[in-house]
């Protein structure tokens, strides 16, 4: 006759817990059917017990109770899912921020060289009198000439997107987008222009920044604010889930959406105007890969666990 069904209560939630033990060993573990922690089950023992300390239970302290497994770990998720959301909802903050102070009307100067490449293979030299005209989101035109060394600077020009055109008799002319505003700007300073021998109609296009206006930078730093929302908003709703219920899932989703934050950031090209918080966005996602890591390890404990 095998042994019988026993009823026990969960050390972790305290849930009643039914099982049909095997004759051996003498201690086995089954999951609890409410929160999955393992919980120990003695079988019942014939003859009786012939030792004082185990007909007198007080006789000798008793061992310490042993500690049921994942506690730790899942306290150690929760914490870093708490964090991955805290990180995160600050960046959306801070891009927030970055967002309103970009559409503060300011003032800027723009500088570089020009130089000329004659046809031939010839040794470039510096342009002297070259024309450069910039234009803003406006349609509004800035204009100056390259000097003795082929140095200009264009003073004055408002914030957003800029197109420097830079045109001398004989050679193709060159435009060049640019950005412009108080928290990012691309192609104030040390722009270097080389203008080949040609004509208009061989005249090139360049771009020092992905974000040809003011527009396009707000919008992809709106979107970034979003993303990084819904990793905060995530990872906080699986810490809080993780701590009530502990349900390794949880965290595994959690953890995943830490992961995406620094990805938002390059596929919005916000890492070359912000590196700071782009590396911010590495510590979440090394934050949440811990936390994805080792609850993806205590699911896979569960399901290896006996029924």
């Amino acid at each position: 006759m095998g042994p019988p069904v026993i009823s026990v209560r969960c050390p972790a939630c305290g849930g009643p817990v039914t099982v049909l033990p095997s004759p051996s060993p003498p201690t086995q573990w089954f999951p609890c059917p409410h929160c999955h922690a393992p919980v120990p089950v003695v079988l019942p023992r014939d003859p009786p017990p012939l030792y004082s300390w185990e007909v007198i239970p007080g006789l000798y302290p008793y061992l310490p109770t042993p500690r049921v497994p994942r506690w730790r770990a899942s306290r150690a998720a929760a914490g870093a899912l708490v964090s991955v959301a805290i990180i995160a909802a600050v960046l959306a903050g801070t891009l927030g921020y970055y967002a309103v102070a970009a559409t503060v009307p300011a003032s800027f100067s723009v500088s570089g060289t020009i130089t000329l490449q004659p046809s031939g293979g010839s040794n470039p030299y510096a342009a002297i009198g070259a024309l450069v005209v910039a234009t803003d989101e406006a349609g509004h035109n800035y204009s100056t000439s390259s000097g003795i060394d082929g140095a200009f600077v264009l003073n004055h020009l408002p914030t957003g997107g800029i197109a420097v055109n830079v045109s001398f008799p004989g050679f193709a002319p060159e435009t060049v987008d640019i950005f412009l505003s108080s928290v990012y700007s691309a192609g104030s300073s040390e722009l270097d222009v080389t203008l080949v021998a040609g004509n208009v109609s061989n005249g090139t296009l360049g771009s020092v920044t992905p974000f040809v206006n003011l527009e396009t930078f707000v919008a992809a730093i709106g979107g970034g604010v979003v993303l990084l929302g819904l990793v905060a908003a995530i990872a906080g709703a699986a810490a809080i889930l993780t701590l009530r219920s502990d349900r390794p899932a949880l965290g595994v989703v959690g953890g995943g959406a830490g992961l995406f934050a620094p990805l938002a950031l390059v596929f919005l090209d916000l890492g070359d105007p912000f590196p700071i918080l782009l590396v911010a966005s590495a510590l979440v996602a090394a934050i949440g890969g811990f936390a994805l890591g080792i609850r993806a390890i205590e699911m896979g404990m569960i399901d290896a666990a006996p029924d």
